[in-house]
């Protein structure tokens, strides 16, 4: 029993530290975002609206089919042919069924139809602009979580080397070779490097602060995992902007969203005009009825058979009536507008006015998307010759660096002198991770305008 309980105890142990110490990659964060945004969640529910409304257009052109049923009473009282006043209080059923079926409308049911097919398209549209929103928000959030944690390397690389210059300044100092003055220096700086450190590790702590927000869960032991760049060879997917854009406008949803617009409203055009057309109606039924005088019998008089002078009186009850009441109809409905005030010819004209505002709006779209791309496009291109220049930059300041730990360890270089190179290259990493992470993130950006799934490696 013993050996049991350890093994849970053991098991859920493990299972404690496989939670903490889970590391979401870039695909886990944006599918979590995406399958967990409430914005998401409710254009999910606007497409099941579009579905209902795609059923109910294929409705209208099905025959409905209606039944009735009624009750009722009659009171009061009349003279019969003996002059004698009796008794005229009945009690009815009255049963009906009818149906009915449009022939011809104007084709305003297969427009509205195609409108509601259209209107489902355009919800999942939406649905496809929230998530490309979500998507580069979060590769914003963790390529700066990246970029955080280099320069907290860097910052901890820094303390180390300090560390390692107290330690040589000492023997130094208690050699006589250098000024215990110099020692002070080092320790001040190492205090720097330390707050440096707080910093970044402040930093880090912010940028992941930043994406849990963003997807919505407890900050408590999130972590992203670790990623190594490979941008050895460095250079822009494409050599102009204007390639981006020819395919970004044929891929992009809200570009596609305004086209559907434009289809949209030529319908609504199309379901105006089906008001001067006339609507022609197929409809038919059937009915019958049971009446009853109150305190008689349910007999109705017909001749003898064998003796035409005498009457008989046979039962006449509620099913007997029903089927000796049972009628049927059919006929053709035609109605044709001929003047209703003006309405429909405003109505068309509105129409028109918002078909030309919908292909307005798709030369907004596609202008705005242009002027989208070609800023992506020369911030990317900033972007790499910036990653060049600073790479150059860090390998410059990494030789000076040498040469001056040289000269140092030397006492040919004052410390102060010394800490002035190592600021320039502190200075010169910083200003390269910065432009190398700003060069990942623009491509990454450029890559999905052309329907590129996002990916960091």
């Amino acid at each position: 029993m013993r050996t049991r309980i350890l093994t849970v105890f053991v098991f859920i142990g493990i299972l404690s530290i496989n939670a903490q110490t889970k590391k979401w990659s870039i695909y886990e964060c944006i599918d979590y975002a995406i399958e967990n945004n409430i914005s998401i969640k409710q254009q999910t529910l606007n497409a099941d609206l579009a579905q209902e409304d795609i059923n109910a257009a294929k409705g209208n052109f099905l025959p409905n089919l209606s039944g009735s049923a009624s009750q009722s009473w009659n009171f009061g009282s009349s003279i019969n042919a003996n002059n004698v006043r009796v008794s005229r209080d009945f009690r009815g059923n009255s049963f009906g069924l009818n149906t009915g079926v449009t022939l011809f409308d104007g084709m305003r049911n297969i427009n509205n139809y195609e409108q509601a097919k259209l209107g489902l398209e355009t919800s999942q549209l939406d649905s496809d602009i929230i998530q490309d929103d979500i998507t580069i928000n979060i590769l914003t959030r963790y390529i700066d979580i990246l970029a955080q944690k280099e320069n907290l390397v860097i910052a901890q690389e820094q303390v180390k080397i300090t560390e390692q210059q107290i330690d040589q300044i000492e023997e130094f100092v208690n050699a006589g070779v250098r000024a215990k003055a110099d020692l002070l220096d080092v320790k001040a700086q190492l205090a720097s490097d330390t707050e440096s450190v707080v910093n970044a590790e402040s930093a880090v702590e912010l940028a992941l602060l930043g994406l849990t927000e963003l997807l919505q869960i407890s900050y408590k032991d999130f972590d992203i995992q670790d990623v190594e760049l490979n941008i050895s060879s460095v250079s822009l997917l494409y050599e102009s902007a204007d390639e981006i854009y020819a395919k970004a406008v044929a891929t992009r949803a809200e570009i596609k969203k305004a086209q559907l617009g434009i289809e949209r409203s030529e319908l609504d055009v199309d379901l105006a005009k089906g008001a001067y057309y006339p609507t022609l109606s197929l409809g038919a039924g059937l009915n019958t009825f049971y009446q009853h005088a109150q305190g008689s019998d349910d007999v109705r008089p017909i001749i003898d058979p064998d003796d035409s002078n005498n009457i008989l009186l046979i039962p006449n009850g509620f099913g007997q009536q029903l089927s000796d009441n049972l009628g049927y109809n059919v006929g053709f409905n035609l109605s044709i507008p001929i003047f209703n005030r003006m309405q429909t010819k405003s109505n068309v004209n509105r129409n028109i006015i918002n078909q030309k505002r919908a292909e307005n709006n798709l030369a907004q779209q596609e202008q705005d998307l242009y002027s989208t791309v070609v800023r992506a496009y020369n911030s990317a291109r900033t972007s790499l010759n910036q990653y060049r220049a600073s790479e150059a930059s860090v390998e410059a300041q990494e030789e000076a660096f040498r040469n001056a730990q040289e000269s140092f360890d030397l006492g040919v270089m004052t410390s102060f002198e010394f800490e002035q190179v190592r600021i320039r290259l502190i200075n010169a990493q910083a200003a390269f991770i910065n432009a190398k992470y700003n060069f990942v993130f623009r491509t990454k950006a450029l890559e999905y305008y052309t329907g590129v799934p996002i990916t960091i490696n």
